[in-house]
């Protein structure tokens, strides 16, 4: 009989030959990173498992590197660069073990250049839970069937920029540095330190059997505030570090606030909830009602938004009422304009009346605005 492993000693040691090689922007990435690669061992435990996505604005950040080190870490690795979506499905559906996808240079395939890859974006998404299948016809001519392939598997992926918000919503989300002067890693020699990171891997799978016990059917705590799509992603994660125990479970929920929060930080949402929040906070404020021509005015103007330049071009009159008949007003009718009277003359606008439903329903709260001191006691202890 073999002896029990030391869970969190274990999870301490995989943290720090990441920490040998890599250079994540924060301790929290760390921490995630070194879950996800032990939640890949217990993947039948869990209802879905979280994509981590390694992303930067910039090349040189050290996102095929991070991945270079999970893969010795993870079971089945299979390394996809401009793998098609049926060579993937085919691989997790072929019933010898479920691969773990490291898809580097994602950016090739959902970037602004790369053109429509709805099928891979299918596939990522369906993977995300335990029940996800692909369908597929198979046969030839006239005896074609529809076959249900299996996607659920792990996968983590590094590229430049971003991602389709249906893809971040199921990712943990490691925004990579490039490495400052003062950052100093170990050289990654494959043919010295991946039998370094194997050794490692088979003891994560080793103690993977000890735990799943443990984390089969778990519900873990979950920190303040995390909850929805947030609560999925986390949840394996969270469930694994309750099985290391140690200071896991504590550094985890930390870890979870940490990154859920600065994912907030960096979601504007889709465009149409940016245009809704725009309006609310930048055009409207303290206006009932506004012309067309006056609100793209302010839209286009305002610095940091995309509205000045949509393809090429600034937003007009005929997109802006097209994108707001995507919302409803609060007696469940499209958002249009109306006739606004001004200076004896009658113009086409938009009422703060018909923006508040959506207002409520799709936007962040709005920001607080700050109170003044109060008079004397601005130096008050």
């Amino acid at each position: 009989m073999t002896s029990p492993i030391d869970g969190a000693a274990l999870l301490d040691e995989v943290e720090a030959f990441h920490r040998r090689f890599n250079v994540f922007p924060t301790e929290a990435a760390f921490v995630a990173v070194t879950l996800w690669d032990a939640h890949a061992h217990l993947l039948d435990c869990f209802d879905s498992t979280p994509r981590v996505a390694f992303l930067s604005p910039e090349p040189g950040s050290g996102k095929t590197r991070a991945l270079e080190i999970v893969e010795t870490l993870v079971p089945q690795p299979m390394t996809a660069v401009n793998a098609s979506a049926a060579a993937l499905f085919r691989s997790v559906s072929a019933g010898n073990g479920k691969p773990t996808i490291l898809f580097d240079e994602i950016d090739t395939v959902f970037g602004p250049k790369a053109g429509d890859n709805e099928e891979l974006r299918g596939f990522l998404n369906a993977g995300h839970r335990r029940t996800g299948v692909t369908y597929r016809c198979i046969g030839d001519g006239g005896q074609q069937t529809v076959q249900a392939f299996p996607s659920y598997c792990a996968v983590a992926v590094a590229g430049l920029g971003s991602l389709p918000d249906t893809i971040l919503s199921r990712s943990v989300i490691i925004r990579m540095r490039r490495r400052a002067r003062n950052e100093k890693v170990e050289p990654f020699r494959a043919r010295i330190h991946e039998a370094e990171g194997h050794k490692l891997r088979d003891r994560l799978a080793e103690w993977a059997e000890q735990a799943r016990g443990f984390v089969m059917g778990a519900w873990p705590d979950m920190p303040d505030g995390v909850s929805d799509r947030p609560a999925d992603v986390w949840e394996p994660l969270l469930a694994v570090a309750d099985a290391a125990g140690g200071d896991w479970p504590e550094r985890a929920r930390a870890a979870c606030v940490s990154l859920v929060t600065a994912s907030k930080a960096n979601d504007k949402g889709s465009l149409g909830v940016r245009l809704l929040t725009d309006l609310r906070d930048h055009v409207m404020v303290g206006i009932d009602r506004l012309p067309t021509v006056a609100i793209l005015d302010r839209l286009n103007a305002l610095d940091d938004a995309p509205w000045a330049d949509l393809n090429g071009k600034p937003l007009d009159n005929r997109r802006l009422s097209r994108m707001l008949a995507e919302y409803m007003t609060a007696d469940n009718e499209p958002i249009t304009s109306r006739n606004i009277k001004a200076a004896g003359s009658v113009l086409k606008g938009y009422y703060a009346a018909d923006l508040r439903d959506a207002w409520a329903r799709y936007c962040p709260p709005p920001p607080e605005s700050p109170l003044p001191p109060l008079p004397g006691a601005e130096n008050a202890a």
